[in-house]
């Protein structure tokens, strides 16, 4: 999807408009720092200042700005670290334009775009990133220390890449039950979205890849 179309695509919206368009992630940074974007369409293949590190400075010059990362998802070894720098989720470049409006829509609304089992195969496939541990390091890890043993379980299966549905199914909890403790482990855990405790869980080794 290029980026005039992408704009063109936004200008049809009656809630949404393209507000600025940058060459590099350089100009990224600036121009989100001066219109203040809900959401910035982020590519990793920039020259200068790549669409990761830019991530990064938006995500901490701009904390109100969504990044959504733009990716080929061809194994893409770019679109972990963007996760990892704050991104909110990414998105397929060759994303039908209903797909890129509802991703726009969500992540605006404070969510992650990733599908749950798309976020457990990217990180799979990028578990070389990872701290390397055993997951008898899991107790050892303070971050941990603040959320319950029932949000344990629920981070666990999130990490495994479940829905909020097939959650409560393992656990016997309604499904509201098991959003509530997403939003609690969220807080607790200082973390933006979904996809920021998928990768907690890799980390912390609650989940082993593979």
């Amino acid at each position: 999807m290029s980026v005039r179309c992408t704009a063109s695509v936004l200008e049809a919206q009656d809630d949404m408009a393209a507000i600025g368009e940058a060459g590099d992630g350089a100009e990224a940074v600036r121009l989100t720092r001066e219109l203040q974007p809900d959401v910035v369409l982020m590519d990793v293949r920039m020259p200068g200042v790549d669409g990761i590190e830019a991530t990064g400075r938006i995500v901490t010059q701009c904390p109100e700005a969504k990044v959504l990362i733009l990716t080929t998802f061809d194994l893409d070894e770019y679109a972990f670290a963007g996760l990892r720098a704050g991104a909110s989720g990414f998105l397929l470049k060759n994303a039908l334009p209903e797909e890129l409006l509802a991703a726009i829509r969500c992540v605006a609304a404070g969510d992650a775009v990733v599908a749950p089992r798309i976020t457990r195969l990217l990180l799979e496939n990028f578990a070389h990133q990872l701290p390397a541990g055993s997951g008898s390091e899991v107790r050892e890890d303070h971050r941990l220390d603040r959320i319950t043993a029932r949000e344990r379980e629920v981070l666990t299966q999130v990490g495994l890449g479940l829905s909020n549905s097939e959650i409560a199914e393992v656990l016997h909890l309604a499904e509201a039950t098991v959003k509530t403790h997403i939003s609690r482990i969220l807080f607790k855990l200082r973390l933006r979205d979904r996809v920021q405790a998928v990768i907690l869980a890799y980390e912390t080794r609650l989940v082993e890849p593979g």
